[in-house]
C-alpha cells in the first residue's frame, strides 16, 4: 500500500508495523481533520528512517516534544505537519530534505525561526502561526521560492529588510504581533495579495505607526508612495 491513516482516540506510537511498509508514500497519523481530538504520541521514532518513500507525513496534534534526526534521511519528502503539538526547536538535520515544500509548524512553542529551515530551498508554503516568536533572521532570504508565509500570533516586534527580497510572496499574514514598522522596502513585495479578505490577516492586531494602518491596508504600492515620500 502506498497510503496509511492510523487512527485512535488514545494513540500514543507508531505501530511496529508500519516500519516494514518500506515503498509507503502517505503516513498520516493526525486526527485534526476529524475532530477536536488530540494523540498522545511524544515521540517520532528514529526507525521513520526506513519508509525511505515517504512524500507525506501527517502528524498534527499530538504531543511530540522532538523530531528526530533521522528525518533528514526522508529525502522525498514534499508535505510535512508538525503543528499542535510541543515542539521548540527543529534538529539540523531537516536542512536536507531539498525536495520539502509544504511545512506546517503552528501552535508549537518555538521562540525563533528554527535555523534549518533557511535550507529548505524548495519551501513554498511555511505556516509559524500561533508560537512565541520574537525574531526573524536575515536569511530568511534563502527561502527565494517561498509563496506563503504565516506568522500570525506571535512576539514580532520588527522584519529584516532580507524579507522584502522574497519577491514570490503571494501570502504574508503578519496579525496580531507587535510590529511598530515596516521595512523601507517592504513596497517591493509587488506580488502580494490584497484582496479584502486578506487585509485584516495583514496586519491587524498590530500597533503600526510607520506606516500607519490606513496606508497599510492600500497594499504594496501605497506603502512604497509613502516610504518614498520621505526620500523627496
Amino acid at each position: 500500500k502506498k497510503k496509511l491513516k492510523i487512527s485512535g482516540r488514545e494513540l500514543v506510537s507508531v505501530p511496529t508495523q508500519v516500519f516494514s511498509l518500506d515503498q509507503l508514500q502517505v503516513l498520516e497519523m493526525s486526527p485534526e481533520r476529524e475532530s477536536c481530538l488530540r494523540y498522545r504520541m511524544e515521540l517520532l521514532p528514529r526507525d521513520i528512517s526506513q519508509l525511505r518513500n515517504l512524500t507525506c507525513l501527517y502528524v498534527d496534534s499530538n504531543n511530540l516534544k522532538k523530531i528526530p534526526a533521522e528525518i533528514g534521511t526522508l529525502s522525498h519528502l514534499e508535505r510535512l505537519t508538525l503543528s499542535s503539538n510541543s515542539l521548540s526547536s527543529l534538529p539540523p538535520e531537516m536542512g536536507a530534505l531539498q525536495r520539502l515544500h509544504s511545512l506546517h509548524l503552528a501552535n508549537n512553542s518555538f521562540t525563533e525561526l528554527p535555523a534549518p529551515l533557511c535550507q529548505l530551498r524548495s519551501l513554498t508554503f511555511l505556516d509559524l502561526s500561533d508560537n512565541r516568536i520574537g525574531t526573524i533572521p536575515s536569511s530568511i532570504r534563502h527561502l527565494e521560492k517561498l509563496e506563503t508565509l504565516l506568522l500570525l500570533f506571535n512576539c514580532l516586534e520588527s522584519l529584516p529588510e532580507d524579507v522584502c527580497l522574497l519577491r514570490n510572496l503571494h501570502t504574508l499574514w503578519l496579525g496580531n504581533n507587535h510590529l511598530r514598522s515596516l521595512p523601507a522596502n517592504f513596497g517591493e513585495l509587488v506580488n502580494l495579495d490584497w484582496g479584502c479578505n486578506y487585509c485584516s490577516c495583514n496586519f491587524e492586531g498590530n500597533p503600526l505607526e510607520n506606516p500607519p494602518p490606513e496606508v497599510c491596508s492600500r497594499g504594496p504600492e501605497e506603502i512604497r508612495d509613502y516610504f518614498l515620500s520621505f526620500h523627496r
